[in-house]
């Protein structure tokens, strides 16, 4: 039986502690200059920090919730740059790992006309020589866990031995001190030098979840279905489903309450690490109000209101980390809408 999260801080988690831990990548998005071209034919890139669970973790900050990013970045200019951003932002770095060789992932991202994005490749590396794949199981530190929340884990780590060895390490960890852990299935081919493998890898650890996130493309590759409701009921185990769909809004499945959304309608400039701000917005909630509260219909509802409002903030304005919301912000953007 899970725990369930009250509104204050768990006795044995103290302010300056993270409360939500986010382990995967951080790497650098080199988004295209040129909108609507293809690979060969962009002329510039613009790199911008990124990567799905930094950019829980610095959206969670933004939001005012303690975070830590826990991975794994090269000795290198970019890892430096990285780990200083993640120190700027707040976020607590004691569990990043540094590698002495393999060097910082950095992603190429062409980008459509109207901003929505694609992954192209990693430029002269193959994906398992960057240093995120080297995350190592014996050095992630147990007192985050002991003093956390929630744990948030993406797939990508999967796809290589060592970082796979750590996120399961990772689990049993978050199991061990009792934490909520939230799954964003955050499916990028690209990542994965078998994409065949990846379904079966990603499923054997949906039994050890509490909240799993989707997009709707995700969903229905992996289960054949986009809707929440049916994605919970087939897993059985865990206490909500979250399915996104940009601008066609959001599904989810949280307790017993089944519900959709609109998007909100904004001026749409980049959507690189919306979703990944929806996920920050829902969880900041979640921590706030506790879980119990998601067996309440209209909380859930607003609680999914809030996540989609910090993500569809995140689109204003190009790369993931630097256009996350305040929660001022974020107030402010609802008390326009009605949903």
């Amino acid at each position: 039986m899970r725990k369930v999260l009250s509104n204050n801080l768990k006795l044995k988690n103290e302010m300056n502690n993270p409360r939500v831990l986010c382990l995967g990548e951080v790497l650098f998005d080199c988004l295209a200059d040129q909108l609507g071209q293809k690979l060969e034919e962009v002329e510039s890139w613009t790199p911008y920090p990124g990567g799905a669970p930094a950019n829980v973790a610095c959206a969670l900050v933004k939001l005012g919730v303690p975070a830590g990013f826990i991975g794994c970045v090269g000795e290198d200019d970019p890892g430096n740059s990285l780990v200083k951003l993640l120190n700027d932002v707040g976020v607590d770095t004691t569990g990043v790992q540094r590698h002495a060789t393999a060097p910082t992932r950095q992603v190429y991202v062409v980008r459509s006309l109207n901003g929505d994005r694609s992954f192209a490749g990693f430029g002269e590396y193959e994906t398992s020589e960057f240093a995120d794949t080297f995350l190592e199981a014996t050095k992630l530190p147990q007192s985050l866990f002991a003093a956390a929340d929630f744990l948030v884990l993406g797939t990508l780590e999967l796809a290589y031995p060592q970082s796979a060895a750590a996120v399961r390490h990772a689990l049993n960890l978050a199991e061990k001190f009792d934490l909520k852990i939230i799954l964003d299935v955050n499916w990028r081919p690209v990542f994965w030098q078998n994409p065949d493998s990846a379904p079966g890898i990603i499923k054997e650890i949906f039994k050890q979840v509490d909240f799993v996130k989707l997009a709707k493309e995700e969903a229905e590759w992996l289960f054949g279905t986009s809707d929440a409701g049916a994605i919970k009921y087939r897993l059985d185990s865990v206490e909500g489903v979250l399915v996104t769909d940009g601008e066609n809004g959001c599904s989810y499945c949280l307790d017993e309450n089944e519900g959709k959304l609109p998007a909100f309608s904004v001026a749409v400039v980049d959507t690189t690490g919306a979703g990944d701000s929806f996920l920050a917005g829902f969880i900041a909630q979640v921590l706030k109000r506790g879980t119990q509260s998601l067996s309440d219909k209209e909380t859930a509802k607003q609680i999914v209101a809030y996540a989609s409002a910090v993500g569809a903030l995140t689109t204003l304005k190009p790369g993931a980390i630097a256009s996350q919301p305040t929660p001022a912000e974020v107030e402010s953007f609802l008390g326009e809408y009605e949903m």
